[in-house]
């Protein structure tokens, strides 16, 4: 997959001015991405919310639901779900707060690097990655071996 950069270089007082209106509403050039993998076939507009079935383990009824800021974690949210649908990737907005995922925050992965989260409140779908590459076979293959040995021992993949 080829990767591209993108540099931006802000003066002085524009690093000032973000770093003391963090909280705020003005809008900005740029926004956080956020993506949510999954097999469930939804469109633009809907909202993806607490209390569904999970595509995950015991297929629970969901207490979070969780996006990421990285599209390799949710390339693996999607190769992961449960089920035969078609894996898909939307770009969700978050409606209210987030959190860090401490299935993956500090368990596995100290500080982050996934850039994973979860929520209580709603996501709403504002578009859908139609084109992307997803993991070999084999690197999927692995992957779900461990989740099996994991509920094998016990430990669910989603610990609310």
């Amino acid at each position: 997959m080829k990767r591209t950069s993108l540099t931006i270089t802000l003066t002085t007082m524009e690093t000032n001015k973000i770093e003391n209106k963090q909280n705020d509403a003005t809008p900005r050039p740029f926004a956080q991405t956020f993506f949510h993998g999954t097999k469930a076939d939804l469109k633009i507009g809907d909202f993806i919310e607490i209390g569904i079935n999970s595509n995950y383990g015991q297929k629970n009824k969901a207490k979070y639901i969780y996006l990421t800021a990285t599209l390799d974690a949710a390339i693996w949210g999607a190769e992961l779900a449960l089920g035969d649908a078609r894996e898909r990737i939307y770009l969700v907005e978050p409606t209210g707060s987030i959190e860090d995922d401490p299935n993956l925050t500090d368990k596995k992965f100290p500080g982050n690097p996934t850039m994973s989260y979860r929520s209580k409140d709603p996501f709403k779908i504002v578009g859908e990655i139609t084109i992307w590459q997803g993991h070999s076979q084999e690197q999927v293959a692995t992957m779900k071996g461990g989740v099996a040995k994991l509920k094998e021992q016990g430990i669910e993949a989603i610990e609310d």
